[in-house]
């Protein structure tokens, strides 16, 4: 019998095997953000594709900070469409569930990435030294 884990990692390799557009992390990552974006909303199930894409956003630059455009790229990530294509990949394979609220488009263009995750980050940066005393 296989574990969770293991059936997730047969299901990604599948999915892997069909579109390989998107590295077998992306998938991880993007369930990892699920979870993070349960518990950053109060939601035990279900996230709109808009609360999902700002769960994403905030937990890449937690995790990967300046580093965040490159792993993306590396991922095979360029645009939150891309997200969305994993979300479906993801639905398709009944990893998720959709309800009849969710649509691809709530993924379409959501964000700029590099107004997100370069300006915005150096913001935040900014912010972050200037409240600190040296």
């Amino acid at each position: 019998m296989q574990t969770m884990d293991e059936e997730f990692y047969t299901i990604i390799s599948r999915i892997y095997t069909k579109d390989s557009r998107y590295y077998p992390e992306a998938y991880e990552f993007v369930m990892e953000a699920l979870s993070f974006s349960q518990k950053r909303f109060k939601k035990s199930k279900h996230v709109s594709g808009e609360e999902l894409l700002n769960g994403i956003r905030a937990l890449l630059l937690q995790k990967f900070g300046p580093m965040t455009m490159t792993v993306l790229k590396h991922w095979g990530i360029k645009t939150t469409d891309d997200f969305g294509n994993i979300v479906y990949n993801l639905v398709e394979n009944k990893v998720l569930a959709k309800d009849t609220q969710d649509h691809y488009e709530s993924f379409k263009n959501a964000y700029d990435f590099d107004e997100v995750f370069i300006n915005g980050y150096r913001k935040q940066l900014a912010k972050r030294l200037k409240s600190m005393r040296f």
